[in-house]
């Protein structure tokens, strides 16, 4: 099952096993059980302190389940968990040995005090980029709490629980039976959901914090470089997201991002919260921004105040709350959200295989989904707005090559229809001729672009009619102290390069104006570089 490369490096991971693990399976005739028994007899023989089993009981097969030896860890995979699941096995494995996660110690404990009975299912996909981080906290708070159980179920190896729950989308999350929660989700969340009060605690620790010389709202690129700027000017630098790393975390594959030759999404996000935190950057993730006062007197604090109820003060802001998928904004997109309308292709992809689906949007998205779901789906209709598709020549000269692939061009979306469970087909209107046409089928992925996170600054800051926060050339909007940068600003060319130069260049921008303000002048003018540029 794994190569001697995999092995090798695998057995240096399980040297920081100190206590004794038991993996116990429940296995079946089905080849993926076989595949199951090779995995497992291959990590026991990496390390004397794992030991494996073939005797399991479980009801659902193939499965097994992670425990430190006399503790009943409620930690189970339904699933051969190698392709972006492989990582989380193996953190399973050491968490359970006794290695400590990296969790703040608070995280912990709070973990450890939830006092009732949480039984929790995720349906994920090996393919699925966003699903680790959910299987992973969620292991975690099994292994640290003895009332939380947990089971990772691949949905390609469980097909007949994928259509009676009716799943269309993952990662999928089922607590005690009834479902709980979709799409990507971290710690912090989950237990938000969980812990009722959580929120109020974390709102008090918020409001309690002093004024920030420079606050950061958005953890993207944009917002990583902006506070690792203005952290090494030695002032009081924070960051409040709503999830650190914000479309990167989307993103599989990051091919363009100079001297970083080829990473994850989520891989770039991880390293830019940890540069952030290195340089002593105040991070406050999981935050959403509701509001922004601008300051009474000029120099003076602008006021952010967060959906939780806190506030925060601050002497210069920087916007950088990126975009989000647009929708397509037509009916039946809302009501079958997650029932057969989904806008990650690689996440929810081989829930469709031997399906018929369609992919709305022509640019190099539209086409890449479309290239990437012909190789797991029945056949794949994409339709453009547009009269000629506007992605790349080479992606386009790849989608035509493919015999299961039909294009429509011209087409306006006008429905996506259901039977009221699920997505059953899309509607479409010939822009030249007007011919509405309806194409049956179980699955829409919408890749049409994307929408500023702008909705909560209107009436503030001045907008474009697109949405987007209007700056010049210096990142500076409409209000004094604050800041905007990255794709949520109308700079050209969405691109995460172009948005980490943006966040760099806003965050010396209102450097420059609290050196300049009054109210900070002195200590702005005395705070010096913590690291040479």
């Amino acid at each position: 099952m794994l190569d001697a490369s995999l092995k090798a490096q695998l057995a240096a991971y399980l040297e920081r096993v100190t206590q004794p693990v038991e993996l116990v399976s429940s296995l079946d005739e089905r080849p993926a059980s076989q595949e199951m028994r090779e995995l497992l007899d291959e990590i026991a023989a990496l390390s004397d302190k794992i030991r494996v089993r073939h005797d399991g009981s479980d009801a659902r097969r193939p499965s097994f389940s992670i425990s430190r030896a006399g503790h009943d860890m409620g930690v189970r995979f339904a699933a051969v968990p190698l392709g972006h699941e492989f990582t989380s096995l193996v953190l399973a494995l050491l968490q359970a040995g006794g290695h400590p996660p990296k969790v703040e110690a608070d995280v912990i404990e709070q973990v450890k005090s939830l006092d009732r009975d949480l039984v929790f299912e995720t349906y994920m996909s090996l393919s699925c980029h966003n699903c680790p981080d959910v299987v992973q906290a969620l292991n975690l708070m099994a292994v640290l709490n003895p009332r939380v159980r947990h089971v990772a179920i691949d949905g390609a190896l469980f097909q007949g629980d994928v259509e009676a729950r009716q799943i269309m989308a993952v990662p999928m999350v089922f607590l005690n039976g009834q479902p709980f929660g979709s799409g990507r989700m971290e710690l912090a969340d989950i237990l938000a959901k969980v812990d009722s009060g959580a929120a109020a605690r974390d709102a008090a620790k918020l409001a309690a914090k002093d004024a920030f010389d420079m606050l950061i709202v958005g953890g993207g690129p944009a917002g990583a470089a902006a506070a690792v700027y203005a952290a090494r000017k030695g002032i009081r630098t924070g960051v409040v997201a709503e999830r650190f790393g914000g479309q990167t975390l989307d993103t599989l594959g990051i091919e363009n991002y100079i001297s970083v030759q080829e990473t994850t999404g989520p891989k770039f996000a991880a390293a830019l919260e940890a540069q952030v935190k290195s340089v002593g950057v105040d991070v406050m993730n999981q935050q959403r921004v509701a509001a922004l006062e601008p300051a009474a007197t000029p120099g003076g604090e602008i006021t952010v105040k967060l959906a939780s109820g806190a506030a925060l003060k601050t002497r210069s802001v920087v916007l950088a709350t990126g975009a989000r998928w647009r929708s397509v904004g037509v009916p039946g997109e809302q009501e079958y959200r997650n029932k057969g309308v989904a806008y990650c292709p690689h996440c929810d992809g081989p829930l469709f295989k031997g399906k018929r689906v369609a992919v709305i949007g022509g640019g190099n998205s539209g086409v890449e989904a479309a290239i990437d779901l012909a190789g797991i789906v029945q056949h794949v209709t994409l339709v453009e707005f547009a009269p000629q598709l506007k992605a790349d020549a080479v992606l386009v000269a790849k989608l035509k090559s493919l015999p299961n692939v039909t294009v429509h061009v011209n087409a306006k979306t006008t429905a996506i229809t259901g039977d009221g469970q699920l997505v059953d087909g899309l509607v479409f209107e010939d822009r030249a001729s007007g011919e509405v046409q309806r194409i049956p089928l179980s699955g829409v992925f919408v890749q049409i672009g994307l929408v500023p996170n702008t909705e909560w600054l209107r009436g503030t800051v001045e907008l474009s009619k697109y949405g987007e926060i209007v700056i010049d050339a210096k990142g500076t909007t409409s209000l004094p102290g604050v800041f905007a940068a990255g794709d949520v600003t109308t700079v050209p060319f969405k691109q995460i390069v172009i948005a980490a130069g943006e966040g760099a260049k806003a965050a010396l921008a209102a450097f420059d104006y609290l050196v300049r303000s009054p109210a900070v002048e002195a200590k702005a003018a005395a705070a010096v570089e913590v690291q040479p540029a």
